[in-house]
């Protein structure tokens, strides 16, 4: 048990710890090597990168630029309204 508990704490202290991971499903094969290219990162960088973001512990907090600048933008507007209620209406002649 002792034995187990001195690997356990000379683990912790080491900076270089490695793994050795088997049966990667293709499609994240080829996701990390395109993207290696595209980045010009090493397939080790990205591979560590997904793994802190996917545990959470990522270093930069990711900002995703969606339709942010259009938040809190709304303009009310009566022809739009007027023109939104005109595609609500059914064509009886459409429905024959």
């Amino acid at each position: 048990m002792q034995a187990c508990l001195e690997y356990i704490a000379y683990m912790n202290k080491r900076q270089d710890i490695q793994y050795t991971l088997r049966s990667i499903p293709p499609r994240i094969d080829r996701v990390l090597r395109e993207s290696s290219v595209k980045e010009q990162k090493s397939l080790n960088e990205l591979a560590i990168a997904a793994l802190a973001k996917g545990l959470g512990i990522a270093e930069e907090e990711v900002r995703y630029h969606d339709l942010d600048d259009l938040a809190g933008t709304w303009v009310e507007d009566p022809k739009f309204d007027k023109a939104l209620k005109d595609m609500d209406k059914i064509d009886p002649e459409l429905w024959k």
